[in-house]
């Protein structure tokens, strides 16, 4: 049992868009999966082998205390009845308190599409009287993090500090040699940059060096303001 799920359209979303996260909740002894929907290939410098060995080492470096892939079309994903049932399966058998889903507007129609899905899965999951694996099981929320292709400032609702975990949150995205550095310019400012960039406007927006910004559609409830930067 997961205490978090954390779904990616692709390998590498997850990193992208809270891998700081995912780190400071293993440093706070929460036990956080990832589900990768669809392998993420064919891309120009990858293959399946190469992908799988990057997420592999990733996987590692994130100390990840569970990873699947739901083995969904790339570049073609769709919230089919047929998949919501999947991956509503695979949220009965992990159980997860939160889910973390992409931010739902942006211009990759996969990562639109996987949003979709994964909150009608959501709902499926607790659902009697089904052909689904396992046990109902409704997850108590869904928070969005940010990998979104558009150039806009979003608006969070919380933004997490990840400074202690920044460096570590690199090293896991540089796993994506693939993806992020080879057949991308080498002079600076280089993908890496921009993406310490942004972490760091993050970060000085909530008085930190590094952040990672989170929305949810539902409101937010505390027992305390103790934690409030």
């Amino acid at each position: 049992m997961l205490d978090i799920l954390v779904i990616a359209p692709h390998p590498d979303d997850a990193e992208l868009g809270c891998g700081g996260a995912m780190l400071r909740w293993k440093a706070e002894q929460k036990r956080v999966g990832v589900l990768d929907l669809t392998t993420g290939e064919p891309t120009p410098h990858g293959s399946l082998e190469i992908r799988a060995r990057e997420t592999a080492a990733a996987t590692e470096v994130l100390g990840l205390d569970w990873r699947g892939n739901l083995g969904l079309p790339n570049r073609s994903l769709e919230p089919t009845l047929e998949a919501r049932a999947k991956l509503a399966g695979v949220i009965r058998e992990q159980r997860p308190r939160w889910l973390l889903a992409p931010y739902w507007v942006d211009a990759h129609p996969d990562h639109i599409a996987a949003t979709a899905l994964i909150e009608a899965a959501r709902f499926w999951s607790k659902l009697t009287k089904t052909d689904l694996p396992g046990e109902p099981f409704h997850p108590e929320r869904i928070i969005y993090y940010s990998c979104v292709h558009l150039k806009v400032l979003l608006k969070p609702d919380f933004v997490l500090d990840i400074s202690e975990h920044w460096d570590t949150k690199r090293r896991a995205i540089e796993c994506f040699q693939s993806q992020f550095v080879e057949g991308r310019p080498s002079e600076p400012p280089t993908f890496i940059d921009r993406l310490r960039d942004q972490a760091a406007y993050w970060g000085w927006s909530i008085g930190k060096s590094y952040g990672e910004p989170f929305m949810c559609r539902e409101p937010i409830g505390l027992t305390s303001t103790r934690d409030l930067i």
